[in-house]
């Protein structure tokens, strides 16, 4: 089965070298980028693609056209498009005669859009799904070949979440990748009248309110740390990054207004949230603040 894999993140190398594997997908080219402004988990494709002699296109260095007129010369049955944050045109679809194969983490119907790991996370989810899918020109919206349910523990954040996702998918693609090359595969639609769209993030999301309950925060602390921006504060003038927290229930500071520092123990900080105490475990505060003081 001649395919061509798509991707430039972290995920997607994982995915390639995985798909690399099976006996019945033989990648003969590969779509990747150099660099991106917006993907913290960025990898380019470039290295594993040379180191098995695949050809490899980087997306941003030629016209759509350009980009369509190589993929037709490649004839792919099919093409997976793993860890993409672009739409592709119909033009790029209809290429493959078997489909593109796309990949979302999340319940799909529900939960389609942007940042899966993320919200899930920040709305304090637990569960999620790693779900592979037809893709069409909808975002998210095209029949399921794959979907296995995942819970989101307490101890969960970005990275962990994010690695129990990769080792899933692995064992996906492994097995539905043969049953594509036999046909022996189902579609399985989407019911789109459940289906929800999550929007895209910015920099004012990642902002800790301490007015928040010390739940709030640390689901926001631990969805947006590693391989992620961070989440963030900011302390005299500067923006201070908090990568890990721990809530701590504590009803003798009820009195006590939301961020201010309530304690500092061995490094780490104690500061009053909207309900409940928050205890900052890692955090990029070169000078550690005073107790008494406001974050």
């Amino acid at each position: 089965m001649r395919t061509v894999f798509i991707g430039c993140v972290q995920f997607s190398c994982e995915m390639l070298d995985t798909l690399l594997t099976v006996k019945e997908a033989e990648v003969v080219g590969v779509i990747t980028r150099k660099q991106s402004q917006f993907n913290t988990d960025f990898a380019s494709l470039e290295p594993l693609a040379k180191k098995n002699r695949i050809p490899c296109l980087f997306a941003e260095e030629v016209s759509h056209n350009d980009l369509v007129c190589w993929l037709e010369e490649l004839k792919p049955d099919i093409i997976y498009c793993l860890g993409w944050s672009y739409l592709l045109k119909q033009e790029i679809l209809q290429i493959p005669k078997l489909g593109v194969i796309g990949y979302h983490p999340a319940a799909l119907p529900q939960n389609r859009g942007r940042h899966p790991i993320i919200w899930a996370l920040a709305m304090g989810l637990t569960e999620t799904a790693s779900t592979f899918f037809f893709m069409d020109e909808g975002a998210d919206s095209g029949d399921i070949v794959s979907q296995i349910m995942l819970p989101i523990e307490d101890q969960d954040n970005a990275r962990t979440l994010y690695d129990k996702l990769t080792l899933i998918a692995k064992k996906q693609i492994i097995e539905f990748t043969p049953r594509i090359a036999a046909g022996s595969f189902e579609r399985i639609p989407q019911n789109h009248s459940v289906a929800n769209y999550w929007r895209k993030r910015g920099k004012k999301d990642g902002i800790i309110d301490w007015r928040m309950s010390a739940k709030s925060i640390h689901n926001l602390v631990r969805a947006l740390t590693k391989p992620y921006i961070g989440a963030h504060c900011v302390f005299e003038e500067s923006e201070i990054k908090i990568w890990r927290t721990e809530v701590i229930l504590d009803n003798s500071s009820k009195n006590i207004e939301p961020g201010k520092v309530l304690e500092i123990e061995g490094g780490y900080i104690f500061v009053k949230c909207g309900e409940g105490t928050l205890k900052i475990i890692e955090h990029d505060f070169q000078i550690l603040p005073q107790k008494g003081c406001y974050l």
